[in-house]
């Protein structure tokens, strides 16, 4: 009995941890339109990585809905060597099907997007729009 409580356990913990590896990948293919926003590090530079990861990206899905298909965060933690800062402070990505999925979901509601900008940093971003080729 005690085996088998054990073996099920064991067997959600993998189907759970194999789905959540494989949703990124499953929702990500050749041709999707990727929107990169780059937080540049400097001085003075602040992020709240908390504020945007848990107010302003699920914001972001909130309005742009269904056109929205997958979003990424990555935080920055060391420049090419060690002793090297960031570069970035943190980079968002933003994957849709079409470019004018993008325009479409983001345009009606650029004002809310960036007007929360401030809540989170003092950094201007750097927006890039690029097609996944692989």
């Amino acid at each position: 009995m005690k085996t088998k409580i054990i073996a099920l356990i064991l067997g959600a913990v993998i189907l759970t941890a194999f789905q959540q590896n494989t949703s990124a990948d499953a929702k990500t293919k050749k041709g999707m339109i990727k929107v990169t926003i780059l937080y540049p590090n400097g001085d003075g530079k602040t992020f709240d990585m908390d504020y945007y990861s848990k107010k302003h990206m699920p914001m972001l899905k909130t309005l742009m809905g269904d056109s929205l298909k997958l979003l990424e965060i990555d935080k920055g933690i060391s420049g090419r060597t060690p002793d090297e800062p960031v570069p970035y402070l943190a980079i968002g990505y933003l994957y849709f099907d079409k470019l004018s999925a993008y325009q479409n979901s983001f345009g009606p509601n650029a004002e809310k997007i960036v007007g929360d900008i401030p809540n989170y940093t003092n950094t201007q971003p750097i927006v890039q729009i690029s097609e996944v080729l692989q």
